[in-house]
């Protein structure tokens, strides 16, 4: 059986996600901003927590480590190369690992760029991606920590799994993510017809997360910078990386 996942809303625009494997009865939370709002949804379903999961040191994403670990005496995962940087880290797990989460498992894959240790969990089984803030709906993460080639070979990586695979992220960025990417390839129909669906969504006060990587192909221009027209509108043909920095250089101006 899949995955039941639970979003929460945390901060001003986190999100924190709930896992439960129904044959094990495990439960994790994805990168707790804050502790509160996890133990009220778990109380409210009756779950007990027997993971924390983090993909980045972020305190937006690692905040509430401490406080779940306490109250609920949660195994915390993080990543290996930023053990040092993850509240209360118990198991350290980096590219190739796989991550046991009761009868499921997790990819684990090494992405960083946003930052130096970030990693993302891919559950096959259940066609979930956790992807932190490397990858966003139409959008990646700032590079902090990291470069544009660093960062295309860990979209690289993320963009070769399954269409089909939602995408689940730490914020919710992609209404103004649209936007820029519309200044990117104002003639990309998907990406014209997806802004369109994502304004009505927000609207209408609903999540736009997850989506799916088929969609982030179509429409992320992060992504796409290995396409050709993309590549000769940004200055750049037949360079995936210098595109990538051209448009990540172009957002952060945005």
């Amino acid at each position: 059986m899949p995955l039941e996942i639970q979003q929460i809303p945390a901060l001003r625009d986190n999100y924190v996600y709930l896992l439960r494997e129904p044959n094990s009865g495990a439960v994790g939370a994805v990168d707790p901003s804050v502790a509160a709002p996890v133990l009220a949804a778990l109380s409210s379903r009756g779950w007990n927590l027997t993971h924390v999961i983090n993909t980045h040191h972020h305190p937006d994403h690692t905040g509430g480590n401490l406080d779940l670990k306490a109250a609920t005496k949660a195994i915390i995962v993080g990543p290996l190369a930023d053990k040092g940087r993850i509240p209360g880290i118990d198991v350290a797990v980096g590219d190739g690992d796989t991550f046991k989460f009761g009868d499921e498992a997790a990819t684990v894959f090494d992405v960083p760029g946003h930052t130096r240790g970030h990693i993302a969990y891919w559950f096959k089984d259940s066609q979930a991606l956790f992807s932190g803030d490397t990858l966003f709906l139409m959008g990646c993460g700032r590079l902090f920590e990291g470069t544009p080639q660093q960062m295309w070979t860990s979209l690289s990586k993320l963009k070769n799994l399954p269409p089909a695979t939602r995408v689940y992220c730490g914020h919710e960025y992609t209404q103004a993510n649209a936007r820029f990417a519309l200044t990117v390839e104002p003639k990309n129909a998907d990406l014209v017809a997806r802004a369109k669906r994502v304004d009505a969504a927000r609207a209408a006060g609903k999540s736009t997360v997850p989506g799916t990587m088929a969609d982030e192909l179509a429409t992320n221009p992060f992504l796409r910078a290995d396409v050709p027209d993309l590549q000769r509108a940004m200055g750049a043909p037949g360079d995936a990386v210098a595109t990538f920095a051209a448009i990540r250089k172009a957002k952060d101006n945005f």
